[in-house]
């Protein structure tokens, strides 16, 4: 009986400590597994041709903005356009009841039509004094009367001519007609409301701005100014056809600058209290999608044109105050690189130095890698496309 049990708990040793040996891997064929290295998305830095731009938030306006004020007193009969319309120049916007004006202007014909007849009947008489007075049968004292009257009668007629000619200006202006083309505001005073035409005192009727062209303003910081100073003197800015420096424009719905216009002027002085000078834009507007008092940001060239490297904004990291991009080496292992960056331009970063032409840089993946660690790189391409295996 003693021996079995020594039998049975020398069995349960002898495989405990097979099952002990078999688990440390204690044979000449175990090997240590190592995970795969991590992949990563890599793009090449591109070099290209550029011009810089420098961005500035302004306000647009338009060219030419009229207050409409009638030129004659009375009472409005018409309004003859909608709130919003696009009028051109000479339509009627108002209309001020004629009737009175009507009548001064008949009165002032009158008027005229009796001084021309007075006139030359005053003529006539005029012509004959010289005979009658070599005849001796008029005296001179009446010779000279004559011809005072026939001088009076030409002055009495030339003052019915200026009568009549303002009366027929009065009567025109109970017209109320649009001075320029533009888009015309709501009729602050309607059909019915007596409105004032005496200068300095008369009613506002409603307003009216062109709208194609338009202008556009911003504030230039004073270092900005003197770059672009310095590259206009040298003539090293681009221009277009007519000469004329381009600018660009964005709206506040627009994720671009589709808006191309021209450089048209600066103030004549720097703002002392923000440092900063007025630069004024033209920009066509024929589709009136650029409505005044609207808030743009505008883009001015500020550089030459140049080549300059780019990367993927997403390939940019901070290590405290420095910016820094991974490359890949020969070998697919990952190198700190710092850099100097420009500008954005069309999504992608300016990078002034620190990285060379052709280089793959990490795009995706940055958190997962450290220098000097060998990654499985796949090349950035487009949506849709599925990434590739980067070839050095």
């Amino acid at each position: 009986m003693t021996s079995k049990l020594i039998f049975r708990l020398a069995s349960s040793a002898l495989s405990l400590g097979a099952v002990i040996a078999l688990s440390t891997g204690c044979g000449p064929g175990s090997v240590q597994q190592h995970p795969p290295p991590p992949s990563v998305t890599v793009a090449s830095a591109e070099g290209k041709e550029i011009v810089e731009w420098d961005e500035f938030t302004g306000r647009v306006e338009a060219v030419e903005s009229v207050d409409v004020r009638p030129r004659v007193s009375g009472y409005i009969e018409t309004v003859r356009f909608q709130s919003g319309q696009l009028v051109k120049k000479g339509e009627v916007l108002f209309l001020i009841d004629p009737r009175w004006h009507q009548a001064e202007f008949d009165r002032r014909q009158a008027e005229f039509e009796q001084a021309q007849v007075r006139l030359e009947n005053a003529k006539r008489e005029a012509d004959r004094t010289p005979q009658l007075l070599a005849n001796k049968a008029i005296s001179t004292e009446e010779s000279d009367a004559r011809q005072a009257r026939y001088q009076e009668a030409k002055a009495a007629l030339q003052a019915a001519q200026a009568a009549l000619d303002s009366a027929k200006l009065d009567l025109e202006y109970t017209q109320v007609r649009a001075p320029i083309d533009g888009r015309v505001s709501r009729a602050l005073l309607t059909e019915g409301n007596y409105v004032s035409g005496i200068a300095g005192a008369a009613s506002l009727l409603t307003t009216l701005v062109s709208v194609n062209p338009i202008y556009a303003y911003a504030d230039i910081d004073e270092n900005s100014l003197l770059k672009f100073n310095a590259l206009a003197q040298a003539r090293k800015l681009e221009t277009d056809r007519d000469g004329r420096i381009p600018v660009e424009l964005q709206l506040a719905d627009e994720q671009d600058f589709p808006h191309r216009g021209y450089l048209e002027s600066f103030d004549n002085r720097l703002d002392p209290n923000t440092g900063s000078i007025l630069l004024r834009a033209v920009f066509p507007n024929g589709d009136g999608r650029i409505v005044p008092g609207l808030f743009a940001r505008i883009r001015v060239p500020l550089s030459e044109r140049h080549s300059a490297l780019f990367v993927d904004e997403r390939a940019i990291g901070t290590d405290q105050a420095q910016k820094f991009v991974l490359t890949l080496s020969s070998t697919n292992t990952v190198e700190y690189r710092s850099v100097k960056l420009g500008p954005v331009v069309d999504g992608k970063r300016i990078v002034r130095s620190g990285l060379n032409a052709g280089e793959m840089v990490v795009v995706n993946g940055l958190q997962r890698v450290r220098p000097g660690m060998p990654v499985t790189p796949q090349e950035a391409v487009a949506i849709n496309d599925s990434p590739k295996l980067a070839k050095r």
